[in-house]
């Protein structure tokens, strides 16, 4: 069944760009986003967040909610002020950055009996990707090519070698794993695709959240909620891109977008 409702998850903390003061030029507003580690916000022609909105909503993907901190007010202003018309946004708030998984229950509410997609807002996704996720009838995720994310995305070999990798053989989720090590790596072939947190889910998602194991990061993540329902007898199709992804996850990522993004029309 079509589904129409997404949720963006810009609870992060961003971490690793707030420890990198003073590693890349940016402008004074960026800058300031950049300290505050508030990604979705960051300036690039428009925020972030607008160019992520933008593209759910042309892959029909219109009534979203926004995953944010207590603290991050300044988000929910901003769109209280520009009166979104092609998107109808809702927000929910996650009390403490406590993973991905941890996130999309945050939203639970929002997403009551009806399937959804859920999307990182630090991630700028490929149309196609989002909208044959919302055309599922079931559980998905997008699976990436490394040929892909490395010819179009702004995403370094070193950096894409920290991101789940997929197994789908029969182009059914069978394995993924988070932050794989690299002697699995060497061992499991080059058919494996990469996981940039793209996903279509439905309630039964909210059923084993609260059960998941903490990660190493002591988080709750989405790869292991996928994998709990794999291991249920749920089955989760694996659409497969060659298409990049652009991701904003260090200040040095905040020029090259700019200039990527630079006059693209953006409506909301």
């Amino acid at each position: 069944m079509t589904v129409s409702k997404a949720i963006v998850l810009a609870r992060g903390l961003g971490t690793r760009m707030r420890a990198e003061a003073g590693s890349a030029p940016l402008a004074r507003d960026q800058a300031d986003m950049a300290a505050a580690g508030l990604k979705a916000m960051m300036p690039v022609g428009r925020p972030f967040l607008d160019h992520v909105l933008h593209t759910l909503a042309d892959a029909g993907l219109t009534h979203i909610c926004v995953v944010i901190g207590p603290e991050h007010g300044v988000v929910r202003d901003y769109y209280a002020r520009l009166e979104p018309t092609r998107v109808r946004l809702a927000f929910a708030e996650q009390a403490s950055p406590r993973g991905t998984a941890d996130a999309v229950f945050a939203a639970r509410e929002f997403a009551g009996d009806d399937g959804f997609v859920v999307v990182n807002g630090d991630n700028l996704y490929p149309v196609a990707a989002c909208r044959a996720l919302g055309l599922s009838d079931g559980p998905a995720l997008v699976g990436f090519t490394r040929s892909g994310l490395l010819r179009d995305g702004l995403i370094a070999p070193d950096r894409l070698a920290s991101f789940a990798v997929i197994d789908a053989p029969d182009g059914f989720l069978r394995r993924i794993v988070e932050k794989p090590e690299p002697a699995w790596l060497a061992t499991a072939g080059a058919d494996l695709l990469v996981s940039m947190n793209c996903w279509r889910f439905g309630r039964e998602i909210f059923d084993v959240i609260p059960a998941l194991p903490l990660s190493p990061r002591g988080e709750l993540e989405l790869p292991a909620a996928a994998q709990a329902l794999v291991d249920s007898g749920v089955h989760f199709r694996v659409f497969q891109s060659d298409d990049g992804v652009l991701d904003l996850s260090r200040r040095s990522d905040v020029v090259a977008l700019e200039r990527r993004l630079a006059g693209r029309e953006v409506q909301l």
